[in-house]
């Protein structure tokens, strides 16, 4: 059998935007309604993408983690998943902040991320419009997904798997680049020789 394709994938966001309900919805169908902010989790979840087994783990941060630790986990992670909550507009800002800031660690890679707006059951506090959260994750190059942990509304399984997707996508570009620079390189290598030979 073949080997599934692991890819390690990290959700931030502000404290209190519904990371850790969005991350159980994903893997238990279930909504928990208490959670220690402070906590940050990493989950283990196989699911099949595509007719592809695919292995993913899954960061789940505190929101609170200082500058070092929220470094380390941007560099661990290869797809991000920003999360804010539509009735929380500092939240929002704060993701423009949080990309901006994956932008310098990564770089000078692109970012493989998508955008959630969180919360959309509670769509009468809403202080956040979809067509602001359609513009900024046009601006990031991200794919964007409004969903409700609680009701389960929108479809959070597919914001999963489309991250997951496209953090397969630009491996294989990757890995087909190095390829190609490392046969460049021997052909180089190959005439330098012939040259010499025939001088």
């Amino acid at each position: 059998m073949a080997k599934s394709a692991e890819v390690k994938l990290a959700v931030f966001g502000r404290a209190a935007v519904g990371k850790s309900a969005i991350v159980v919805r994903f893997l238990t169908k279930r909504f928990i309604w208490e959670y220690d902010p402070t906590l940050e989790s990493t989950y283990r979840h196989q699911a099949t993408i595509d007719d592809e087994a695919v292995s993913m783990e899954i960061l789940d941060t505190a929101g609170q983690e200082d500058a070092i630790q929220r470094e380390s986990h941007m560099r661990w992670a290869e797809g991000f998943v920003l999360v804010y909550d539509i009735t929380d507009r500092i939240s929002f800002e704060e993701v423009i902040s949080l990309k901006n800031f994956l932008d310098e660690i990564k770089k000078p890679k692109n970012v493989t991320l998508i955008l959630v707006g969180n919360k959309a059951d509670l769509d009468h506090s809403r202080q956040v419009t979809t067509e602001e959260g359609e513009k900024v994750a046009t601006e990031m190059a991200c794919a964007f997904y409004e969903c409700s942990a609680c009701t389960g509304e929108g479809n959070i399984n597919e914001a999963f798997y489309e991250l997951c997707r496209e953090v397969r996508r630009r491996k294989m570009i990757q890995g087909k680049t190095r390829r190609r620079s490392s046969t460049t390189h021997v052909k180089q290598a190959i005439n330098k020789m012939l040259t010499k030979i025939s001088s």
